[in-house]
């Protein structure tokens, strides 16, 4: 697989390997062509995103293990769809992103401006995953 660029021109970093994200599962927000959601916006959840993804449909707090999915809480990090990242952000209730570890294609839809408007301002290191 060749190398990926985050949003601010560096190598990409994982978002998350506890819990285990990314549309391969792999901890990063790659571009895949057959993942028609485009899982490529690292962010931070937090209870206001969580409870509003909830009330779109898509639970992502009850775990799910036979899609081997345990569930997110707030603070943990995980590879959202640019779709619904950009529903949240109209919604008012966008939750913060890791610059490091998005992908550079969702500044197809996104201005940079806003991404970083949005930047978790909290521990980014792979520690903190």
């Amino acid at each position: 697989m060749s190398e990926e660029t985050n949003v601010l021109g560096t190598e990409l970093e994982p978002c998350s390997m506890d819990p285990t994200t990314g549309y391969k599962r792999d901890g990063c927000c790659r571009h895949v062509d057959d993942d028609p959601g485009r899982h490529e916006v690292c962010a931070v959840m937090t209870a206001e995103f969580l409870d509003y993804s909830k009330q779109k449909g898509n639970d992502l707090i009850t775990p799910r293990p036979e899609l081997d999915f345990p569930g997110l809480e707030p603070g943990d990090r995980w590879c959202l769809c640019l779709g619904r990242w950009i529903e949240a952000l109209e919604a008012d209730v966008a939750p913060p992103v890791i610059l490091e570890a998005t992908n550079e294609s969702v500044l197809d839809s996104l201005y940079f401006s806003t991404l970083t408007e949005h930047e978790y301002e909290g521990e980014t290191g792979e520690d903190a995953s």
